[in-house]
């Protein structure tokens, strides 16, 4: 799924594969590229490892943004369940951060409670800080929609459903056509960003603080 210069999602792909796989990522993104799909300026996507080497092999200047969903489902999983309550409140003080720099002082107080007992859970938010806060360099009104890959998880919800009702689709190629149309018809539903006028000015290379625009991009070019 992507997002035009006019603030509208589109589908760009499918197609079936091995989920952890880098070449099957690869075949998609270089597909995507003989169609004209220039560069993402951003990628959101979970953690699996084979999407993120294929990207850096097809589209190597996109920058990454960590699923924050997919990562507190992580975090809270290799917590005891009496610890995860606060920990998924204390990973929300960090992705619901008025900016970077809070985002950080969250960050780091996650860290003071969490890193004596639990090293190895804390890691996995340091290891990935960059990834995981590159949202905070875009729009504001943008962050709602970078943080997560939920508009594409609601819609596999779906499918999910009619394929379980379906049980078998007789080929491989029956089943990915069927899982295309009912992406196709959800597509039809799918919610524009907001504030759509800023998602060209991204696009051109604008620069934005605090989820404010401070730089232009002709001002760059000057």
């Amino acid at each position: 799924m992507g997002v035009r210069a006019d603030g509208t999602k589109e589908l760009i792909a499918m197609s079936d594969g091995y989920r952890e796989s880098a070449d099957s990522w690869a075949d998609l993104l270089r597909d995507c590229a003989r169609r004209g799909m220039r560069a993402p300026v951003l990628t959101v996507g979970d953690g699996a490892l084979g999407f993120w080497k294929a990207l850096a092999g097809v589209f190597p200047e996109a920058r990454h943004q960590r699923c924050w969903v997919h990562k507190t489902a992580n975090v809270a999983n290799a917590l005891p369940k009496s610890a995860q309550p606060s920990a998924k409140k204390a990973l929300q003080e960090i992705y619901n951060a008025e900016d970077r720099d809070h985002a950080l002082q969250a960050v780091a107080e996650f860290t003071k409670t969490y890193g004596a007992k639990f090293p190895k859970v804390v890691k996995k938010i340091t290891d990935d800080t960059d990834e995981l806060l590159a949202f905070y360099d875009f729009p504001a009104e943008h962050w709602i929609h970078l943080r997560t890959t939920n508009p594409i998880e609601s819609t596999f919800a779906t499918v999910r459903l009619r394929t379980k009702v379906t049980r078998s689709a007789g080929s491989a190629a029956a089943a990915l056509a069927m899982v295309f149309k009912l992406v196709e018809s959800a597509q039809q539903r799918w919610r524009a960003v907001n504030a759509p006028h800023l998602v060209a000015l991204v696009r051109a290379g604008a620069r934005f603080e605090r989820g404010h625009l401070v730089e232009r991009p002709e001002a760059q070019a000057a």
